[in-house]
């Protein structure tokens, strides 16, 4: 989503650090850049002017002139400056209160507040929370039926309403069934429109006097760009918003929404969704937003998402099994691919790693590098048993047969048999405790690197 504002800022840091005393001059061109990089990220103008006035006057301050290496402290103001605009602090849900806690879902349609209550249902089932839905949108054909799907597939409990009643009277019965089941929270999905009309406020507000939620949480499609901006203002002038859902971040958008609309609401962005699947929902964490856009990468990220998706049973299974002197064989090549894929994939990977990084491994092609990932599945998933344990038993007439039953050339198979080989090869290495070996060959796995998918 940041790509063009990082790669702009990006350029412009690398500058900052290599100046070795800071002046006017250099300072106002330096600022120029980031105003033109964050306006052509669609942050809005008032935004802009408050940021670039705020890091003027640290930049040309005495702890910044008078530093060692002015243009790394500078780096630091914009970093700062950065996390501030997007909220300073991460914002956690309020649960201060007699359950159930009220969660109230506004914002316009097609933003994306049903699944994120799906999403958020599931995240706060994993917190061992017992979570009630229920949805007071009786004008979109399906609404409510969407709610209790994702509600089902969260694990959590669904109230049931019907087109025919009315949004207040849904939520009051709700809150009675949270009450006498003991649930800790229940969401409440609202109905959206497709833009603001004295109507849907109206009800939003209603809604909001005869629930008195504990949070209200405004969800937005980052995609939207300026137009996210405006809607905020008109949610903020409406309800007491307590905080900001800022979804599609995955999108093609330039990252203006998610810069602004801190500013705008005064409300903290609390989380962001990515995806259509119900675990797609993080945290924000202004400082690690800042560092990604800074082009510095989010490693706490990348182990936090490796702790969250990386089966430790599974791992610890292939170490016994490696320990024990057992060979690697296709089965477990196949599920390390499958791992690496619950992470998200390479561009997932590769997105939160810093700059010089990206740029290390940016010759690889990485949707082709995961479309060949995703072909390496087929080619195994088309052998037998025998074959995955024993790959030595394939030879011209099984790999014509498997590259038939997974729909691609032979060439294919033998691409993918050696990069297995050069797997096990590594493995047998770690067996023997050579790390370094272990490393040099990992090389050759890197998408684009020799033996890599290409």
């Amino acid at each position: 989503m940041f790509d063009n504002l990082s790669q702009r800022l990006a350029r412009v840091v690398k500058t900052m650090r290599g100046e070795a005393r800071l002046t006017e001059a250099n300072t106002q061109e330096m600022l120029r850049e980031i105003r033109i990089a964050l306006l052509e990220a669609d942050v809005a103008l008032p935004v802009v002017r408050d940021f670039i006035a705020k890091v003027r006057e640290k930049a040309l301050g005495q702890d910044v002139v008078g530093s060692l290496s002015p243009g790394q402290a500078l780096v630091g103001v914009v970093h700062q400056e950065l996390t501030a605009l997007m909220g300073g602090a991460t914002a956690e849900l309020n649960f201060a209160t007699q359950p159930p806690a009220i969660i109230l879902m506004a914002g316009l349609q097609g933003a994306g507040k049903t699944t994120t209550v799906g999403k958020l249902a599931k995240r706060l089932r994993e917190q061992k929370k017992k979570v009630l839905t229920v949805s007071c949108d009786v004008y979109r054909p399906a609404a409510i039926d969407q709610l209790q799907t994702v509600t089902q597939q969260a694990g959590a409990d669904f109230f049931p309403s019907t087109p025919d009643q009315s949004p207040v009277d849904i939520a009051r019965a709700a809150v009675l069934w949270a009450k006498n089941h003991y649930h800790d929270v229940l969401l409440v999905d609202t109905a959206g429109r497709l833009g603001i009309d004295e109507a849907m406020m109206k009800e939003i507000a209603a809604l909001h006097a005869a629930l008195d939620p504990i949070e209200t949480l405004f969800v937005v499609d980052a995609m939207q760009g300026q137009d996210a901006v405006n809607t905020a203002r008109a949610f903020k002038e409406a309800l007491p918003l307590t905080g900001v859902v800022l979804t599609k971040l995955d999108g093609d958008s330039r990252g203006g929404a998610a810069l602004s609309v801190k500013a705008v609401t005064g409300c903290p962005i609390k989380f962001v969704g990515v995806g259509e699947k119900l675990a797609g929902l993080d945290a924000f964490h202004p400082d690690r937003m800042a560092n990604r856009i800074l082009g510095m990468g989010d490693i706490v990220a990348l182990v936090e998402q490796a702790q969250a998706n990386v089966d430790q049973q599974a791992a610890k299974d292939l170490a016994d099994k490696l320990k024990s002197g057992n060979r690697f064989d296709l089965n477990d090549f196949l599920a390390q691919i499958s791992q690496m894929k619950k992470m998200g994939g390479l561009s997932s990977l590769m997105d939160k790693l810093p700059a010089q990084m990206q740029a290390a491994a940016g010759q690889a092609d990485m949707d082709r590098a995961e479309r060949d990932i995703r072909r390496m599945q087929g080619i195994i998933h088309s052998m037998t048993p025998g074959e995955r344990h024993k790959p030595e038993l394939i030879k011209a007439s099984r790999k014509r047969r498997i590259a038939i039953g997974a729909g691609v050339q032979v060439q294919d198979v033998n691409r993918m048999l050696a990069q297995f080989d050069q797997m096990q090869s590594m493995m047998k290495k770690m067996q023997k405790g050579g790390l370094a070996k272990m490393m040099r060959g990992m090389k050759g796995m890197m998408p684009g690197g020799p033996g890599g998918p290409r």
